[in-house]
């Protein structure tokens, strides 16, 4: 028998002043029996730094990455289905990467675990044409730190200013500091 997906539910609350964009989302998590709560809340962060601030170009949604491998953690597309972004959660190869870049308007990876550098030192020389690619890391610590927000049902504050970003409960708050490895200004 198949194991099914479990259902997690998040509140965000998300003051974003770097982008200017503010909003209560309701999210809807389906999460993968091989996934853990580390990656699960680092598919949230992504979707707290990317959401848009309206829909009217479509919506941020959470993809089937783990049941699809032609879908990413999280994309938006446009009222036309076109993928406006494309963006992986962990260590995915260049060949995954390269494939998303022409396929989507801007590509973004979201890195979290201790063996990152390793991965980056294989991939790093066979992404350079992805002109709109970014890979941000996350270190370990504050990864961790961040799975141990995960609960059932969350009501979660998100507050981003100068590139960092605090995610709290209303009794413990982590602080993310997102590093840039590859892309953009």
């Amino acid at each position: 028998m198949a194991l099914k997906a479990t259902i997690y539910k998040a509140n965000l609350q998300i003051a974003d002043m770097d982008r200017s964009v503010y909003g209560d989302h309701g999210v809807t998590i389906a999460r993968h029996p091989s996934e853990t709560d580390e990656r699960m809340m680092i598919r949230l962060l992504a979707y707290a730094l990317n959401a848009p601030a309206d829909n009217d170009h479509g919506a941020l949604e959470f993809a089937k990455d783990l049941w699809d491998t032609d879908e990413p953690a999280l994309w938006r597309r446009d009222l036309t289905g076109q993928i406006e972004h494309w963006i992986d959660v962990g260590q995915p190869d260049d060949r995954r990467l390269m494939r998303a870049s022409p396929r989507s308007a801007r590509v973004s990876v979201y890195t979290f675990s201790a063996s990152t550098p390793v991965w980056w030192a294989g991939i790093a020389t066979k992404i350079t044409r992805a002109a709109n690619l970014d890979i941000w890391q996350v270190a370990a610590d504050q990864s961790e730190a961040l799975a141990a927000l995960a609960q059932r049902t969350m009501q979660l504050q998100v507050t981003v200013q100068d590139g960092n970003v605090w995610i709290g409960d209303g009794e413990r708050s982590v602080e993310i500091t997102p590093t840039r490895l590859y892309g953009g200004s």
